[in-house]
């Protein structure tokens, strides 16, 4: 069974998700603090996180920076902020989607749903590992190294990833990033990949090595 940890110390907020969840089905854990909510986490199998912002003691955006550094867990986001640059901050510091209050349960469960579809997509090759140059990646672990370094992505980065490395020197525009990794059409979402690609980018350069190259007027291709 799926396993949805919720963090968000509204307790009308928090009992409305729950309610929502365990009649779909989900196992949910409780937490009403960004602390308790990392205990919970270390200590149990989380498939999801939904995660508050204004939260006491550690705040949703520190719990993310936290746990981001090992794990690639899908992470949504549901906050009362609703500006562009609060949503563009916390997708560029590995949040996987950002759902704003109030929210339509409905949309909540779609999204959920798909986030939990890209986690357990499984990759088209029957490697338990792919090499390109420098880099390698575990299938079954999703552990990613440059060298002997150790580099850690976020879901989307992951899935962008491995759609390059299973797809070497082929050019993909923006178009096909986004219905590939986010299985949803493309509209007009260019500020959303090019702040993937850049975060990939610059979490793959630790040996000076350029790999993803922009093809002026197309897109993107790991070369």
């Amino acid at each position: 069974m799926v396993t949805i940890l919720i963090i968000e110390d509204d307790i009308a907020i928090h009992s409305l998700i729950k309610e929502a969840l365990v009649l779909n089905g989900f196992n949910t854990l409780s937490a009403y603090s960004g602390t308790e909510g990392k205990l919970l986490f270390e200590q149990n199998q989380v498939d999801i996180v939904l995660l508050d912002l204004m939260l006491p003691g550690m705040d949703g955006e520190e719990f993310l920076l936290e746990i981001r550094r090992n794990s690639t867990i899908p992470v949504m986001v549901i906050s009362a902020k609703s500006d562009q640059d609060s949503k563009l901050e916390l997708l560029t510091n590995g949040a996987d989607d950002y759902i704003t209050k109030p929210f339509d349960v409905k949309e909540l469960l779609l999204r959920i749903n798909i986030q939990l579809r890209h986690a357990k997509k499984a990759p088209i090759s029957e490697m338990k590992e792919i090499h390109y140059k420098n880099i390698s990646v575990n299938l079954d672990t999703r552990e990613v190294k440059s060298g002997d370094q150790t580099l850690h992505f976020t879901g989307r980065e992951y899935a962008i990833l491995l759609l390059f490395l299973e797809n070497p020197k082929k050019v993909f525009s923006r178009a096909n990033i986004y219905e590939s990794v986010w299985n949803e059409p493309f509209f007009n979402s260019d500020n959303t990949i090019n702040m993937h690609i850049s975060n990939l980018r610059n979490k793959l350069s630790t040996d000076d090595t350029n790999y993803i190259k922009t093809v002026w007027g197309i897109g993107f291709k790991f070369d």
